[in-house]
């Protein structure tokens, strides 16, 4: 585990590495197996430096700006909504917004299902 790794990960680690030998699991990779799958959890939570250094960099008004797209949108908390919950919601939209949707998505989350509704009704 790199220097600095919080506690918690040191015991997710060290618990890793005890089950993945107990199991028979990536002989002789053990460690390395837990360090990956440790390091990739503290990646996505945030508490890497390169990880910290993005956060820093994202320029506040981008923050804003993305936020006020996603208010701008015609279905009411789209962005937390599910790839079914969103096929349902698409009937009775105009072309305009599902242009706009479709833009929206394109610029954020890229889900694949939601492009292909959006693209089949346009």
């Amino acid at each position: 585990m790199p220097v600095g790794a919080s506690p918690k990960r040191e015991r997710e680690f060290k618990q890793l590495e005890k089950e993945f030998k107990q199991e028979g699991r990536y002989p002789g990779r053990e460690e390395e197996v837990a360090a990956r799958i440790v390091n990739k959890q503290r990646a996505q939570a945030g508490e890497t430096q390169k990880a910290q250094g993005r956060q820093r960099d994202e320029k506040p008004a981008a923050r804003v700006a993305d936020a006020a797209a996603a208010r701008d949108l015609p279905i009411a908390g789209y962005q937390h909504l599910t790839v079914a919950q969103i096929r349902d919601k698409l009937d009775g939209l105009s072309a305009a917004q599902l242009h706009r949707l479709r833009d929206y998505e394109a610029a954020h989350k890229k889900r694949k299902g939601v492009l292909q509704a959006l693209g089949a009704l346009a």
